[in-house]
C-alpha cells in the first residue's frame, strides 16, 4: 500500500495556495479543470513523487466548510523550526502554537486546517522569543 494523498476543500483557490506554495514551499505537480462538474483540483508536494494534498476548489461554492472531529492535521519536516516560523510570521501568519520546545508548531491555513511544523532530526535548543510565547490561539 502507498499513500497518496490527502483532499481538502477550499472556499478561495487564490489564497490557498498563496498559502501553500508562497508561504509553506509546496510545488504545484497536477491541476485538472473538469467544467461538466463545476470543479478544480489541485495536486501539491514537497517533492515530485511525494505525498500530495489534493486541493478540490468547487467553482461557485458559498458554502462554509466545516471541519470534522476525525481530520486532524496535515504534516511537514521543516530543516529549522525556527526560521520557518520566522518567514511565516513575517508573511503575516499567526503561530497557533509556537515552537517553544525547538521541536514542534502549529499553523493555520485560510480554510482553518492546522498545519503541523516538525524539526527534521533532532530538536532544536528552545530559544526566545519562541521560550516566552503563549499560545496564539488554538491549533
Amino acid at each position: 500500500m502507498k499513500f497518496l494523498h490527502t483532499m481538502v476543500r477550499v472556499n478561495d483557490l487564490e489564497k490557498s495556495l498563496n498559502f501553500y506554495i508562497n508561504q509553506l514551499g509546496l510545488i504545484e505537480t497536477k491541476r485538472t479543470d473538469v467544467p461538466k462538474g463545476k470543479f478544480t483540483l489541485i495536486f501539491l508536494a514537497t517533492e515530485i513523487g511525494g505525498p500530495e494534498i489534493e486541493l478540490t476548489h468547487n467553482w461557485g461554492s458559498t458554502e462554509d466548510y466545516t471541519l470534522g472531529r476525525n481530520f486532524g492535521h496535515l504534516a511537514f519536516e521543516v530543516d529549522n523550526i525556527y526560521h520557518t516560523c520566522d518567514k511565516l510570521m513575517a508573511d503575516g501568519l499567526i503561530i497557533n502554537r509556537p515552537p517553544r520546545d525547538g521541536h514542534m508548531a502549529f499553523v493555520k491555513s485560510p480554510d482553518g486546517i492546522s498545519i503541523e511544523l516538525l524539526q527534521k532530526g533532532v530538536s532544536l535548543a528552545p530559544q526566545e522569543p519562541w521560550l516566552s510565547m503563549e499560545n496564539q490561539g488554538s491549533w
